[in-house]
């Protein structure tokens, strides 16, 4: 297939839905279902024989990684609501219980699934020489080993439990993991009911000397089985179950908090006490061990997994090794712009010539990560503006703000508290950056600041000129490497001004007036959109070419999926790349016809958020409207979040986004679903040589980082309209 032919192949059929109405609650789709589904899509990942074989095994930890944050945080949310006698439907209708219901049923599948895929692998790894042992399988050699590394490396760790009056049920945290057992006294038959709490630091898989070449692993329960004689001496074990807890993780915060960080301290102390939303057991657990443990717990039987098979599957990230590359992605190493290596790796020299876009992972993150260390040895640099919602550990961007406050330029950080699962480690970096003699501040408090800015104001001759990094993605190097996202660098002034207002509005709660060529959430964005939405209405009307192309991880906002709606009905032709939540129903005759949504799961994250608008002339073309974005078309981020929505005029960035990342990602059959009118995804058949879209990008450079001269020599999936 030639990946320009997507672009021109017709709308699928209608489907005649009689259900659905255009203005009943069932034209949309439930947003937990809608996750679960994607959830799906990523294990999915796991069984594809396209995918190296531990990268399948990286998937099946994904996946259970992401239905642990699932639990932890939206269903514990809806249990809260039910728990409340709250019966307020959301936009599909549902009850919070009618919700609850539905998400276990399919969840119980999805947990059944992870099991199903893991033991497949499980064989296939053994084909590799790679296997994870259990203590009948062990050598007399291979038992002595493993009695050095427990005392070494696992006993000094570990705190044996007794349950009895003498000694209450210990605090399990989130995500903990423990060995329960049946003891039975040897001397005297006295029984003893115990817990081993394992702690996170221990590996969970115990490497054992090869054989051969291979791997062998055995897992951690199965160590402190045999080695219980040191834990409880003189008890020999009678039974035993293993069991993993996951606790409500969402925060509370008072609107009036005096000391903001003081607070969320607290609330993450109240997270780590939140109360149990699911518990995974082994199946064939004692009874009397599993009762005690569901009483001291207070849960009950709906709240209770039994899994035949391994419990924490998200640990098997801990499996794919880096010592077997030839069972991973071939290697590959992001690139410099060619125009940054042009300028001997000058920053501001390559943004001064021409606005420039990067494509991460494809084009180095490194590139964020030198222009805020170049701008913090530079003395002509007076101030830097940084927002920072998730960032590294041992961040090179903090580090980078750090020295420019030592070095006396005033440094600006707004760092949000409210990052979920990245508060506390938030925290540390405020407090980093203010012994540095940084401004820290924080925003609002009802509000998350969830817009990626950089501004740097440089002094050149008499003028100020302000440099301006606008993301679609978190100022991580980590997450960097594998999730897409675009980096937008420019010296306009327009831009540097929108940038210093938005800053001064979340510092000082001042709205900004005036802004050039920037819309912000909770302000305007959303009405740019669906103004931008109702254009396209009217260029339809008008027998003119009315087109949208859209990419986003998630979209449920009911405003702007109502304007795809009308849009549809008045004939303008969508084409969505929604990788997650899709609350919109394609494909149904009367109600959606003219629009296409598909999702793209594969070896890296889809991350970038991105709006193109035919502006009457279709799509491609020179003459769209295109706009870049840090937020999700979601109500939090439009209504409830500080986000930016940057319209790009440079026309090599236009051409760039629209002919080459939205014409890949719609040419995409390698790793794409296509969304059904039932909220059910349909994958393109897995083919050699079919047109990957994440391939594409790894090959090719993009377009405004080679300038105008080497631009000729990029592939273009498809061209412009005039």
């Amino acid at each position: 297939m030639n990946p320009a032919d997507f672009l021109k192949s017709p709308t699928p059929p209608p489907v005649e839905v009689s259900a659905i109405s255009r203005t009943g609650p069932k034209r949309f789709c439930n947003r937990e279902l809608s996750w679960l589904g994607f959830n799906w899509r990523v294990l999915d990942e796991a069984r594809n024989p396209q995918v190296p074989l531990l990268e399948r095994v990286r998937f099946v930890s994904i996946s259970a990684t992401n239905l642990d944050e699932f639990y932890t945080v939206r269903v514990a949310g809806l249990r809260e609501l039910a728990k409340g006698g709250i019966t307020t439907p959301a936009a599909d209708g549902l009850t919070p219980a009618e919700q609850l219901l539905l998400i276990d049923r399919d969840a119980r599948k999805l947990l059944q699934a992870q099991q199903t895929v893991w033991n497949h692998l499980k064989h296939e790894l053994e084909d590799e020489g790679i296997h994870i042992l259990t203590r009948s399988k062990l050598t007399k050699r291979d038992k002595t080993h493993l009695q050095e590394y427990f005392l070494n490396k696992v006993f000094p760790v570990l705190t044996p439990l007794a349950i009895d009056p003498a000694h209450p049920f210990p605090f399990i945290p989130n995500t903990g993991f423990c060995l329960a057992l049946q003891l039975e006294r040897e001397k005297d038959g006295r029984p003893l009911q115990a817990l081993l709490p394992i702690p996170h630091q221990i590996k969970r898989f115990v490497p054992l000397p090869a054989k051969e070449g291979g791997h062998r692993f055995l897992p951690l329960e199965e160590l402190l089985l045999i080695n219980l004689n040191f834990l409880f001496p003189g008890y020999k074990a009678t039974g035993s179950c293993t069991f993993r807890v996951l606790r409500d993780s969402d925060l509370e915060v008072e609107e009036e908090a005096e000391d903001l960080v003081r607070e969320f301290e607290t609330a993450l102390k109240r997270r780590r006490r939140g109360e149990v939303v699911r518990m995974k057991i082994s199946s064939g657990a004692p009874e009397a061990l599993r009762s005690v443990i569901m009483d001291e717990l207070h849960i009950t039987e709906a709240q209770v997994i039994e899994v035949r098979g391994l419990i924490g599957v998200a640990d098997l990230k801990d499996m794919v090794l880096d010592e077997r590359p030839d069972l991973l992605w071939p290697s590959f190493t992001s690139r410099v712009p060619e125009r940054v290596q042009d300028h001997e790796g000058d920053m501001f020299a390559a943004i001064r010539q021409k606005d420039m876009l990067l494509h991460h992972p494809y084009e180095s993150f490194d590139m964020v990560v030198r222009f805020l260390q170049q701008a913090a040895h530079d003395p002509n640099v007076v101030a830097i503006k940084q927002t920072l919602y998730r960032t590294s550990k041992d961040s090179p961007i903090v580090s980078a703000l750090c020295e420019a406050a030592e070095d006396g330029k005033s440094v600006t950080a707004l760092v949000e508290l409210k990052a979920r699962f990245d508060e506390a480690a938030n925290i540390r970096q405020s407090r980093r950056l203010e012994r540095a003699g940084a401004h820290v501040i924080y925003g609002f408090i009802k509000y998350k600041t969830h817009a990626k800015i950089s501004a740097v104001v440089r002094r050149e001759g008499d003028q100020l000129v302000t440099y301006t990094h606008y993301g679609t993605g978190n100022y991580h190097p980590i997450t960097a490497k594998v999730y897409t996202d675009l980096s937008f660098f420019t010296c306009d002034a327009a831009l540097g001004r929108d940038a210093t207002k938005v800053f001064n509005y979340v510092g000082g709660y001042a709205e900004p007036e005036g802004l050039e060529n920037l819309s912000i959430s909770p302000l305007s964005m959303k009405n740019t959109l669906l103004d931008s939405i109702a254009r396209e209405v009217e260029f339809a009307r008008q027998g003119r070419p009315a087109e949208i192309w859209g990419k986003v991880n998630a979209l449920i906002e009911p405003d702007i999926i109502d304007a795809f709606y009308a849009a549809s009905q008045a004939g303008v032709k969508i084409n969505l790349v929604v990788r997650g939540i899709c609350g919109l129903r394609p494909g149904i005759k009367g109600l959606s016809e003219n629009i296409r949504v598909k999702s793209i799961v594969g070896r890296f994250l889809e991350h970038s958020r991105i709006a193109c608008f035919g502006n009457g002339h279709g799509l491609p073309s020179k003459k769209a409207k295109v706009f870049i974005s840090s937020a999700d078309w979601m109500g939090r981020n439009l209504n409830r979040r500080v986000e930016t929505l940057v319209e790009i005029k440079n026309d090599t960035v236009k051409e760039q986004i629209v002919n080459q990342i939205m014409a890949a990602n719609l040419a995409d059959t390698a790793q794409s679903w296509v969304m059904n009118a039932d909220n059910s995804f349909t994958r393109y058949p897995v083919e050699d040589g079919a047109f990957s879209c994440h391939r594409f990008f790894m090959e090719n450079p993009s377009l405004s980082g080679r300038g105008t001269a080497g631009a000729a020599d990029v592939p273009q999936l498809a061209h412009s309209k005039d």
